[in-house]
């Protein structure tokens, strides 16, 4: 008998760009974006903005309606945390990436949410902590172990190093966490800064992309966005001649928290709606006490993309944040 091949959970999660950007025409998909806002941080923001406030729209109602027929449930992870289900199962789905991690006081941010999931879903499946991940480039997914170690070598360890120490002397910032959500998983997510609570000249000669301290940063540094960013991987990488082949290329900037393993926590529609408003609760919490107010900075909110840690260029079934390091970039 032939193996059972199981459909992931992200394989029927539709992940479509809802900022109103056809990526289509450029060789470099990023660029269409950058382009349509004139390379401004603000209009990026609008443009991320929207695409997480219409998606999580779009999967509220899809959530609460009375046609809803479940939560996309995970087989894969399942068989991964029970082994029971399928003694022996491998995940056969080796990925090649570069992760942004979070620093410490994100990571403490994500625990909070997580807690406060948990008193709805106590069933849901937690990212763990030393595992969050941002994906600032993903070269290629579901390949085996060699075809995996093969790119690695096409790449070269010139690019590698460029692409993992790229965010020592590149520092997006990312700020307004919120919540996004869809029947397969929770996540947090967050917009490109555009100069909010920042200063417009440094009170040090030495500025945010080379200093180690970020109350040194200026509105000028915010310019340079976290999707100009992913453009330059996306170049350094395909420069290489390998071909980057993404899942997805959507103006989002997002941490998975936690996946759905059970129809259990939400099995009536009732539990669904409450569950729902405790998303929008947590998001409303968020936006109180972690976004900027007009002149005011919320360091506690914001994340500078590098911080601690550089990229970690990472192979193998790391889907649930596992895998195996490369090489990690340098840190400030």
């Amino acid at each position: 008998m032939a193996p059972q091949v199981l459909e992931s959970a992200d394989s029927r999660n539709k992940f479509e760009d809802l900022s109103g950007v056809d990526i289509s025409a450029y060789a470099n998909p990023y660029d269409a974006l950058l382009e349509a806002c004139n390379n401004e941080a603000a209009q990026l923001q609008i443009r991320y903005g929207t695409h997480r406030s219409t998606r999580n729209g779009q999967q509220k109602a899809k959530l609460l309606s009375p046609d809803f027929s479940g939560l996309i449930l995970d087989p894969i992870l399942q068989r991964v945390m029970d082994p029971s289900i399928e003694p022996g199962f491998v995940d056969p789905r080796n990925c090649l990436v570069f992760w942004a991690r979070p620093p410490s006081h994100i990571r403490s941010l994500v625990d909070q949410v997580q807690q406060k999931l948990l008193s709805l879903a106590p069933k849901l499946w937690l990212m763990p902590v030393p595992n969050l991940h941002l994906t600032a480039l993903e070269l290629t997914h579901s390949l085996t172990a060699p075809q995996i170690t093969a790119i690695i070598q096409d790449l070269g360890s010139e690019a590698a190093e460029k692409i993992t120490d790229y965010t020592y002397t590149h520092r997006p910032r990312l700020i307004k966490p919120m919540l996004s959500y869809d029947g397969a998983a929770l996540a947090l997510s967050f917009l490109p800064g555009a100069g909010e609570g920042l200063p417009s000249t440094s009170p040090s000669s030495s500025s945010s992309s080379s200093s180690s301290d970020s109350s040194s940063r200026t509105k000028k540094d915010d310019e340079y966005t976290y999707h100009h960013l992913r453009r330059d991987l996306f170049n350094i990488a395909s420069g290489t001649g390998v071909t980057v082949d993404s899942r997805y290329v959507v103006p989002s900037s997002h941490i998975t928290v936690g996946r759905f393993l059970t129809q259990e926590d939400h099995a009536s529609p009732e539990k669904m709606v409450r569950f729902i408003e405790l998303i929008e609760e947590i998001n409303g919490w968020l936006e109180k006490e972690y976004w900027p107010i007009g002149d005011e900075r919320r360091v506690e909110g914001e994340w500078i993309v590098g911080q601690e840690r550089g990229l970690d260029f990472r192979k193998g079934t790391l889907w649930y944040g596992g895998g195996e390091t490369v090489r990690l970039g340098r840190g400030f």
